[in-house]
């Protein structure tokens, strides 16, 4: 058969609009499995629904309504955290999801020549904004207990930031560390990101009326249940949200879809059962702590609703392997000081007994 008549093969040397792909190394987002038989331990997601406030302003919801631009400013929900935080809404951002809030923030404030900092072990997404955006970085180590030091903070940089708790750690850095690292940061933006601060710690947004160069960026996906919903958002002084507004406006208008401002504002508004659920997760991750000591786990004090495991006698990829098979999914990281480590999400007592049971029958039989 003649092949006369075909292109022949392109090559990368063939296609020279390929010079001017922007290439980035991803973010690598938590497994996402299907099926309703399994244990989905590895997302850090809420096990318990949205509170029934959310779902009473969804039911309500006009379709009609969805014909129609949503409001730009998503008014109705940052009013409603501005009144929870007792703030003005000028001090407040949201966006989709605090992934969208955090990726702005980098954007809008980290266009120095110096180098921004955060920790070596901390949330992956922070290298791959400052790779795309091409602002300069460097990590600070944490210490031997998997904690952030907050003296390496005191150097000259282009800003900083650091979650807390910390993840994939769950390591909370208290409020005097915090203020420390403000004190020696003040020509420059710090973002505390507090994905996790509901589940044991002291937010920093008690140090905003101090200090107009932090923002704290917090999300609905964690403690409010509603990780499907995509809302975040920050916390800051007014010309820092203007600041970010600005940068919001020049990209995209609308980014926060109605029915997530709905639903947000809904949550704000129904503290009991947020209370109920969050106080149930800690509960639970105490308890976890006792049966996975009693395993032979070591792990650092989390206060998020994760632990960060390992075992003396089993590989935590092997261990991650086996969990697996069974349909028991949490979390292995590869690199450097984690590797030997298994992050797991705090389930429902349901799940945790699942997991224990696992545990007890393959670490008896190795």
């Amino acid at each position: 058969m003649s092949r006369r008549n075909e292109a022949p093969e392109e090559t990368a040397a063939s296609r020279p609009w390929e010079r001017n792909i922007r290439r980035v190394t991803p973010y690598v987002p938590g497994e996402q499995p299907q099926g309703g038989r399994l244990i989905k331990l590895n997302t850090n997601e809420n096990p318990y629904p949205p509170s029934p406030g959310v779902c009473k302003a969804l039911r309500g919801l006009d379709p009609g309504a969805l014909r129609r631009y949503p409001d730009p400013a998503a008014s109705a929900l940052l009013k409603a955290l501005a009144g929870y935080y007792a703030l003005e809404p000028e001090q407040v951002f949201v966006g989709v999801g605090s992934d969208d809030v955090l990726g702005m923030a980098f954007l809008t404030f980290f266009n120095s020549d110096r180098p921004m900092l955060f920790p070596d072990v901390t949330y992956s997404f922070y290298p791959v904004w400052a790779e795309l955006f091409g602002i300069p970085y460097e990590t600070c180590p944490l210490n031997a207990d998997l904690a952030v030091d907050p003296r390496d903070y005191d150097r000259a940089n282009g800003g900083v930031v650091f979650p807390n708790p910390n993840a994939p750690t769950g390591c909370f850095l208290p409020l005097g560390q915090v203020e420390e690292i403000l004190r020696h940061n003040r020509d420059v933006v710090v973002i505390v990101d507090e994905a996790y601060i509901d589940f044991g710690g002291e937010s920093a947004v008690s140090l905003l009326g101090r200090y107009e160069n932090l923002l704290v960026v917090q999300t609905f996906s964690k403690s409010r249940s509603m990780a499907g919903m995509r809302i975040g958002y920050a916390l800051g002084s007014p010309a820092l949200i203007r600041a970010m507004q600005d940068v919001k406006y020049s990209y995209n208008s609308y980014t926060m879809n109605l029915p997530s401002i709905l639903a947000g504002e809904a949550a704000v508004k129904d503290e009991e059962y947020f209370k109920e659920t969050v106080g149930k997760i800690i509960e639970t991750r105490e308890n976890a702590k006792k049966r996975l000591a009693a395993l032979g786990f070591t792990f650092p004090d989390s206060k998020a609703n994760f632990l960060f495991i390992r075992h003396s006698r089993v590989r935590a990829a092997e261990l991650y392997d086996a969990l697996r098979a069974r349909q028991i999914y949490v979390r292995h990281f590869s690199g450097p000081r984690v590797e030997d480590y298994l992050r797991v999400t705090i389930g429902t007592d349901e799940e945790m007994e699942a997991l224990y049971g696992f545990l007890e029958e393959y670490l008896g039989a190795g």
